[in-house]
């Protein structure tokens, strides 16, 4: 009777531990809000960095080209980038055919590189795709919103590679380059907007074989969003500024007295100092069709 007993027990004992083993264990779950990602955040295809910033929060609009008409930016504004270096655009060398500045009586509100049709085009940072669609002068357009507040454009291509909302990261691919909309020739409009205002990307980026980002910190004054101050046929002359104060410091205008030659016209005036008709008018209480003297000294202020 009791070897009865032992094994009855045994056998029980035995499947309670048995259903014990089968119970499936709670799994924990680690959630993330839907944060965004810093920049270099991809490595060897792996995403390690979060961040709480949500460029898609405020102004996020896919049909339109500046959804930030009517905002107002406080100059000098800062610039921060995580990263020294860009990814190139192009996987070619980098040729610079018109800057950013006045052109044909125009304002070029970014440069043109050249490519051939059907190069591939490249993200220069970790971005969001905010635009990919068909804008009138710019033709097939893709705007990437990136982490730093920093808008790209890549204007006049042949084919979209990405659609609007795509998470796109540093060197990724993103279409291919073109002459559609109001292009001569072929080649890529790239622009660097911060909050719908223009900024010559000349001033941020150097455009040579290293991609260098002049400075991981930069601020942005004025002059540098301007076409009017700036030539497309030449690189402005570069002056960084690094510190608030100097930022500060640079909108106090400079003056300085030009004296008329033979030849000279406000116009020829005007491209030479990098400075505006508009502007020389007023300091000098003239008028665009004043007639100049030899030797009459000119103020500028810039």
């Amino acid at each position: 009777m009791k070897l009865v007993i032992a094994f009855i027990l045994t056998f029980l004992f035995s499947n309670i531990n048995a259903q014990k083993r089968m119970q499936i264990q709670p799994i924990k779950v680690l959630q993330f809000e839907q944060d965004v990602l810093t920049d270099s955040t991809k490595q060897n295809g792996v995403l390690n960095t979060l961040t709480t910033i949500d460029i898609k929060k405020d102004n996020w609009d896919n049909t339109i080209y500046n959804p930030y008409k009517g905002i107002t930016v406080k100059f000098p504004f800062q610039i921060q980038f995580k990263d020294s270096n860009y990814s190139s655009p192009i996987k070619i060398d980098k040729v610079v055919t018109s800057r950013y500045g006045w052109r044909r009586g125009r304002a070029h509100k970014g440069i043109d590189i050249d490519l051939v049709t059907g190069d591939s085009l490249f993200a220069m940072f970790d971005g969001i795709v905010r635009m990919a669609r068909y804008n009138t002068g710019h033709g097939k357009t893709i705007v990437l919103r990136h982490y730093n507040g920093l808008e790209t454009t890549y204007a006049h291509l042949s084919n979209y590679g990405v659609k609007e909302n795509d998470t796109i990261f540093r060197g990724g691919y993103i279409g291919k380059g073109g002459t559609s909309g109001n292009a001569r020739g072929s080649h890529l409009h790239l622009v660097v907007n911060y909050k719908g205002i223009s900024i010559n990307p000349e001033y941020i980026f150097a455009f040579n074989d290293k991609n260098t980002i002049r400075s991981q910190e930069l601020w942005i004054t004025k002059k540098w969003t301007q076409p009017v101050y700036h030539n497309s046929k030449r690189q402005s002359k570069i002056k960084l500024y690094i510190t608030e104060d100097d930022a500060v410091a640079s909108l106090q205008l400079q003056r300085e007295v030009y004296i008329v030659k033979r030849g000279d016209t406000l116009s020829r005036i005007s491209a030479r100092n990098n400075v505006s008709i508009a502007s020389l008018c007023k300091t000098n209480a003239i008028n665009k069709r004043s007639t100049l003297r030899i030797g009459q000294k000119i103020v500028i202020e810039k």
